[in-house]
């Protein structure tokens, strides 16, 4: 039994970019849909694929790499707020990922977003993961 669904969804991602797997499919719920969306807004991933069934559904994630060395695109994906010690954070306090080059995804009252949109909209919320 998996207790932390976003730490396992990210840690699926990362290990089948590592192993350079072209998609990897994960178990859905709606944060995890929303995640999905952000990552490919972003440019981090190719395209997803939502399955629904009876029970749970799945989410099929094609994996981006670079055309010339065949790296990953997603040099690192880190789980920040985590069920043990939540990190939480104002509209002021949103964090910047590399100076504004990687992604912070924050989960706000106004739904799942980037640090960047949070600013925006001037929300804080619970800093869910680093992607870089």
């Amino acid at each position: 039994m998996v207790t932390d669904t976003i730490a396992d969804y990210l840690t699926r991602v990362r290990n089948a970019s590592r192993a350079g797997h072209r998609v990897v499919e994960i178990p859905a719920s709606n944060l995890k849909k929303e995640i999905t969306k952000i990552l490919f807004d972003q440019g981090y991933i190719l395209s997803y694929k939502f399955e629904e069934s009876k029970v749970q559904g799945t989410i099929k994630i094609a994996l981006k790499y670079d055309k010339l060395t065949k790296e990953p695109v997603i040099k690192k994906i880190q789980r920040i707020s985590k069920p043990g010690l939540r990190k939480y954070a104002g509209n002021e306090d949103l964090p910047r990922v590399l100076n504004g080059l990687g992604v912070a995804i924050v989960s706000t009252s106004h739904g799942v977003m980037t640090s960047k949109q949070a600013k925006a909209e001037k929300v804080g919320g619970e800093v869910l993961c680093y992607v870089y």
